[in-house]
């Protein structure tokens, strides 16, 4: 595949999309910018968006030239003309496809651990500018463990905890749930871990990315959370 010139806007749309929906009308007035990707007019929060790949596991990924052979279910057609005419398929067929737009995204992607170190070297050295609060939006392309989830918190708040800028917030979105991680007092053996875990239906993946595309989409009332202790 040659080079091409992706829209990461798709993803920040959709970030956008997924914090309104889940945690509420607030998020609403964020803009996408640079610099942060995300933030509120007033500089109250700055949230930078990006995402974390295993190296080569885009590869295993179907690209979209595989999926004319494959016996596709009549009931996920739909999803599949959406993916084939956008270009992207984050959040539909359980994130088992990559459109041709997105390739590039995915495939430019840093581990977890490495992302997570270069966007926190990053925050702390004014690179995001000034904002009261920053937050990190991290698309995960793999499924994390609620354990995985946890340990990545303890080691982010490791990594900044003597930058005087710093994240107060995480979020780690996968295709099916959203992560919300409180980085501003992480110590599990002194009291419960602040994450909560917002479900995503298949529904909502639809709605979300039917909405990163079109700009007058109109967001749905969230779901409850289910807290993790």
């Amino acid at each position: 595949m040659g080079k091409r010139k992706f829209d990461t806007c798709f993803f920040e749309r959709y970030a956008q999309i997924t914090l309104e929906t889940l945690l509420g009308s607030h998020y609403s007035a964020l803009v996408n910018e640079d610099r942060p990707d995300l933030q509120m007019p007033d500089r109250s929060l700055g949230i930078e968006v990006t995402r974390a790949m295993e190296p080569r596991k885009d590869v295993a990924n179907a690209l979209l030239k595989e999926m004319a052979g494959l016996d596709i279910k009549e009931e996920d057609r739909e999803e599949v003309g959406h993916i084939i005419e956008s270009g992207y398929g984050y959040g539909l067929q359980d994130g088992k496809y990559i459109g041709h737009i997105e390739y590039e995204y995915w495939a430019l992607a840093q581990p977890l651990r490495r992302i997570i170190e270069s966007k926190v070297s990053k925050v702390g050295s004014g690179f995001y500018g000034e904002f009261d609060e920053y937050g990190l939006y991290i698309f995960c392309k793999d499924n994390l463990s609620e354990e995985e989830v946890l340990l990545t918190m303890e080691y982010t708040s490791d990594l900044q905890r003597n930058l005087d800028v710093r994240y107060s917030t995480m979020y780690l979105s996968l295709i099916d749930r959203l992560y919300v991680c409180d980085l501003t007092d992480v110590d599990r053996v002194l009291h419960p871990t602040k994450c909560t875990s917002y479900e995503i239906t298949r529904k909502m993946c639809k709605d979300f990315f039917l909405g990163s595309l079109d700009y007058r989409f109109a967001v749905r009332e969230a779901t409850s959370p289910a807290t993790l202790a």
